[in-house]
């Protein structure tokens, strides 16, 4: 389970986030939707322990993240980031095995029940085939497939993805998301900021809008796409269909007159 309850953000002196309260359940996949600049990303940070919100709580797993250490705070919830981008030389197994961090004695050695996490986390993320090369040497989509992969290997309740498809192709989109499907239906509670409406529409429970720091409106994806509050909230008129190839609402916006 993940619970924000009446959060408030203020950064710069300025509030990023007002009186936000979202929850997930476990085996449910949420979106976080909205502009740019809505809080999404701020949202998430409270969410993983990494920015203590001004006001509210935020529990993992039933525990007051306020409450915990970052050890701790890392073995209720792992973070999928928006920015793939590498400069060191690890391996690709190497970089998984970070996501056992959490588990690791103090005298730095990894056990038997780390390497077999490494392995299936590799195996359900689809990058075992490529577990010796390089980091540095991998496509975009390869990169968010191995930061899925170390997610995985941390064996958290919690997902947190911040942009999981932003500036990949259609392909790796629908493999990520799978991904998550996959981590969502083995039990996971995962909440996803995601920038593509019709992705998080397909494959999202529900939907939570925000803009301006604040929730705007939550539900079915149908419910949150079909409302006003979304026109609102990007400033642009939009219509909402069924697309029967897939099964779900699609959403397209409108230029002025149409």
């Amino acid at each position: 389970m993940i619970r924000a309850s009446d959060v408030r953000v203020d950064l710069g002196g300025e509030p990023v986030l007002e009186g936000v309260s979202v929850a997930v359940g476990s085996g449910e996949l949420v979106g976080l939707v909205g502009p740019n600049g809505a809080g999404k990303t701020t949202l998430l940070r409270a969410l993983n322990g990494t920015l203590a919100p001004d006001s509210g709580t935020v529990e993992v797993d039933g525990a007051d993240v306020a409450g915990l250490s970052s050890r701790e705070v890392a073995r209720r919830v792992a973070t999928v980031p928006q920015d793939t981008s590498v400069s060191f030389e690890f391996t690709v197994e190497g970089a998984v095995e970070m996501g056992r961090t959490p588990y690791v004695s103090r005298f730095g050695r990894t056990t038997r029940e780390d390497r077999e996490a490494v392995r299936e986390a590799m195996d359900r993320a689809q990058v075992a085939e490529f577990a010796d090369r390089s980091v540095t040497t991998l496509s975009g989509g390869e990169r968010q497939r191995m930061l899925f992969a170390r997610a995985l290997a941390q064996g958290t309740p919690a997902l947190l993805l911040d942009e999981p498809t932003a500036s990949l192709d259609i392909n790796h989109q629908l493999r990520t998301f799978r991904l998550v499907e996959d981590a969502v239906e083995g039990g996971k509670a995962a909440l996803a900021a995601i920038h593509d409406l019709n992705l998080a529409a397909r494959f999202c429970d529900r939907l939570v809008l925000i803009a301006g720091g604040e929730v705007r409106a939550r539900g079915t994806p149908e419910a949150v796409l079909g409302d006003d509050a979304l026109a609102a909230a990007f400033g642009v008129e939009t219509a909402l269909n069924h697309d029967p190839a897939v099964d779900a609402p699609l959403v397209t916006a409108l230029s002025e007159g149409e």
